[in-house]
């Protein structure tokens, strides 16, 4: 039995991870000047699928069980179905979950895990702190039941204290799960799936998420920092209590301090109310996020008795209804996305590393906002919101009372909506990442009657623990959004879809009101919270030669979507269509696109053989789309072209004409094949002409016409070398060419990082490349790759290729590639160090090696 602890001095415990992923933090123990201690209770659990009679007592033999580390998703790495015969890999085609929750079973899991507590710690406060676990969780301690959290999303915590044996005697820990499918509309996952946490204190200390700060005065020459604290005194006598507040800039100077004394009755608590003035400050926006750090001290008879830090961000946020959204007094578009928890291949485990990559590929397209679809997410991702700059749209539940599925959130909606919605408020109030909170998406009942009492309720849960941010809904009804009241008890009015509700409910309309959209007058903020729900598939583009020889794009085939974007589902919209109606509604905050990445689960238009999403802008993988260009172009300043297709490998087409499109920010792009030039473009005053068609709720069909955003060629095609120049005032400023490429020649290793670091939960993303002679993609190469690893420190963790009906295991060894790509994912083990190399093996090319070096934390 082991148990690696962090101390946590100066970090809040989700930070103090973060640090310790990146080697910052590697002591084990506690200072002795310290008296919080934050463990990680992540190592050496023993877990067993499939229910276990009596495994919630102590003497329960668990030897036969397997040995894990947590976090753990028991759904990724594919439960046997009830008929082997309709199994594909891990993937099942009669499986409970559904083509929606990624065709994969699921079951009950059984955990435990035995460990002994420190004699000195007896006269301690002992908790155990889930950030997740799904679903349906009962807990014991030492056979005692502590406790039932049946919503997978929230975070929840027990108090050990009064059940746990101290010195030498031996305490079990034994966690139950039962995931009965369908519970979700996409891929869930089972397991303890995210961190947990052992946390001492002495008797008087902070409760748990018992800090609230906010910034009632923000600008950079002053600012107001309110610090909101709840002592606990969980000891049998009365203390007086003396509370230090230091304010910590980023440079780890102390810029403000301020003490209150109060005295506390045994076994309740007390809040105290403190605000500190800065004469100056550095505020947090997405473009310098500074972040700063509060440290909160208790002292009881001047002895130190609790610790905590707090990170927080100085800044204010408004939302308007005529001119969008404000923060810092400035305004700001939300260029956000839409997305699902899981991390591809990796499944449902809350890894920072992974959320990480995710948010710098989005970074990279010019992206500012991330919205939790449609749960509280780990509260690593929201760190890292914090510290890199995303603004958040937190949200709680997809389903009030009316499931949407068999076992979903109905079922607990009476007795759990209220802690479950006061827990993530609770829990994620500090990050100033957050700007708004949201009830729930496409609710059932937002389209009836109960409707707006029902969101009434919640969204003054939302004021009662977080005055400072707006409540929100993704309504995808106004018009019965507000018939039914639900939509006038928001602060703000998210709108799912329906990009013609923008421009007509201008708050100051030139034209009478439209009957069709309902009683909206103008009167509240508005963001599109979610849109497009474009489908597409990497490297496919659905070109084809029809009867007399010309060509033509066919939209869908093959269970695959062409990445011209001639499709979407029904209720969407294409991405242009979509951010042409947001430049037409400036009094729009912004907009969530459905979605950032393909995920698990929900592979509309499809149901099997498909298995996961074709909404994302990047693949399963993290691999961009050409639709991630479109978003590049308007949202990032930086320069850019890029030319659609991605590929230009098209034998038996040759002298066909062959549709060419560029994305770009710049005044025009040059087109040139083989060195000759077909034409200068001009963004936007040559923008191709689009088609727009929106189905209207009522069933009708709009049918308009106008400039796209994109600039368009028809060229013959001939193989060889195809160019964009873009220029912008007479200059050029950005290249992108395309190639015909020849049969595979070899193949590339590239990782994302070198060196990673031995705390069992980094990663390295190795992208598998096939090229030709002269260095091409081969965008037609699919062949199997067999992959091996050299060395104990790390394992490999996922395999896939972006291919949303490929049914090999994502566990690996093998997997193909898809439009000549694929990927690799290395994870470290805990505490061993060394070299690691991945050889990736394929018949009739050589075979390729990468090392990547896994160092001390």
């Amino acid at each position: 039995m082991f148990t690696v602890k962090i101390v946590f001095i100066r970090f809040p415990f989700h930070l103090a991870l973060a640090l310790s992923l990146m080697g910052l933090i590697f002591n084990v123990g506690r200072a002795a000047d310290q008296p919080r201690d934050v463990a990680s209770f992540d190592r050496a659990w023993k877990f067993h699928l499939g229910d276990a009679i009596g495994a919630d007592q102590p003497a329960f033999d668990d030897k036969s069980w397997r040995v894990l580390d947590i976090p753990h998703d028991w759904m990724i790495e594919g439960v046997p179905g009830a008929d082997p015969s309709t199994m594909e890999g891990p993937f099942d085609k009669k499986s409970p979950s559904g083509a929606t929750g990624g065709s994969m079973n699921s079951g009950i899991g059984w955990y435990r895990r035995t460990f002994t507590l420190p004699a000195t710690a007896k006269d301690k406060h002992v908790i155990i702190l889930f950030d997740g676990a799904y679903m349906n969780s009962q807990v014991w301690l030492n056979g005692k039941l502590l406790g039932s959290r049946p919503y997978g999303f929230s975070s929840f915590y027990y108090d050990l204290t009064s059940d746990a044996h101290f010195g030498e005697a031996k305490n079990v820990l034994a966690v139950r799960l039962d995931v009965k499918q369908p519970s979700c509309r996409w891929y869930s996952g089972a397991g303890l799936y995210r961190n947990v946490w052992l946390i001492t204190t002495d008797p008087v200390h902070i409760a748990q998420w018992g800090t609230y700060i906010t910034t009632p005065k923000a600008t950079s020459t002053g600012a107001e920092v309110r610090v909101q604290t709840k002592v606990r005194n969980d000891s049998s006598a009365p203390s007086d209590v003396a509370l230090t507040i230091r304010l910590l800039n980023a440079d780890g100077d102390e810029i403000g301090h301020q003490d209150a004394k109060k005295s506390i009755a045994p076994q309740s608590d007390e809040s105290f109310d403190q605000t500190l003035s800065l004469s100056s400050a550095k505020l947090w926006s997405p473009d310098s996020p500074t972040l700063y750090r509060a440290i909160s001290e208790v002292r009881v008879n001047g002895a130190l008795t609790d610790s905590t830090a707090t990170p927080f961000g100085i800044r204010t946020i408004a939302f308007t209804k005529d001119k969008g959204f404000f923060l810092n007094g400035q305004g700001v578009q939300i260029k956000g996305v839409c997305d699902h928890a899981d991390l591809g291949c990796l499944g449902s485990v809350a890894l920072r590393r992974g959320y990480e990559r995710q948010l710098q590929i989005l970074k990279s397209m010019g992206c500012n906002a991330l919205r939790m679809s449609h749960n509280p997410p780990d509260p690593q991702l929201l760190d890292l919101c914090d510290q890199m700059g995303f603004l958040v749209m937190d949200e709680a539940f997809d389903e009030w009372k009316d499931s949407k599925k068999k076992y979903g959130y109905g079922q607990f909606f009476d007795q759990w909506s209220d802690p479950d919605l006061t827990t993530m408020i609770d829990r994620d109030r500090n990050h100033p990442s957050i700007i708004l909170w949201s009830i729930g998406n496409e609710v059932h009942e937002g389209n009836k009657p109960q409707g707006g009492p029902m969101a009434t309720r919640l969204v003054a849960i939302c004021h009662r623990e977080d005055p400072t941010r707006p409540a929100t809904a993704a309504c995808p009804q106004p018009e019965l959004n507000w018939k039914f009241g639900m939509a006038a008890a928001l602060d703000a009015f998210g709108i799912n879809y329906r990009p013609e509700y923008y421009e007509k409910n201008n708050p100051a309309p030139t034209a009478p009101p439209d009957p069709k959209l309902g009683d909206y007058d103008g009167h509240l903020p508005m963001f599109a919270s979610e849109s497009s729900s474009q489908t597409d598939t990497r490297g496919e583009y659905g070109l084809e030669l029809d009867a007399q020889g010309n060509v033509q794009v066919d939209p869908k085939s093959n269970f695959q979507i062409s990445s011209y974007d001639y499709f979407h589902v029904k209720w969407g919209c294409s991405a242009e269509t979509d951010l042409l109606h947001l430049k037409n509604a400036p009094w729009e905050a912004g907009e969530f696109v459905w979605t950032g990445f393909d995920y698990l689960g929900e592979p509309n238009p499809y149901g099997w053989p498909s298995r996961s999403a074709y909404f994302g802008i990047s693949d399963l993988c993290g691999f961009p789309k050409d639709r991630f260009y479109i978003y590049q172009s308007q949202w990032s300043d930086k320069p850019m072209v890029h030319i659609l297709p991605m590929s230009w490998s098209w034998p038996g087409f040759e002298g066909k004409i062959i549709p060419v499109q560029a994305f770009t920010n710049a005044d025009s792009v040059e087109l040139f094949l083989n060195g000759k030039s077909l034409g200068t473009r001009n963004y936007p005053a040559d923008c191709a002409e689009q088609t727009f068609v929106l189905e209207n709720k009522d069933k009708t069909v709009t049918t308009t016409k106008g400039p796209g955003l994109h600039l368009a060629w028809d060229v013959p095609y001939e193989p060889g070398t195809l160019k964009a120049v873009a220029k912008k005032n007479g200059q050029v400023v950005a290249i992108d060419e395309i190639h015909t490429a020849g049969a595979p020649a070899s193949m590339t290793l590239t990782p994302d990082r070198t060196q990673i670091t031995a705390n069992g939960q980094d990663l390295s993303f190795i992208k598998v490349t096939l090229l030709d002679k002269d260095g091409n993609v081969c965008p037609n190469a699919d062949t199997e790759i067999d992959f091996t690893v050299d060395g104990s420190a790390a394992n490999l963790a996922g395999v896939d290729n972006g291919d949303a009906t490929n049914h090999e295991s994502f566990q690996g060894p093998q997997h193909k590639a898809f439009h000549g790509l694929a990927l690799a994912v290395l994870k470290s083990q805990y505490d061993t160090t060394g070299e690691v190399t991945l050889t990736a093996s394929t018949p009739n090319l050589p075979s390729a090696k990468i090392t990547v070096n896994v160092v001390a934390r």
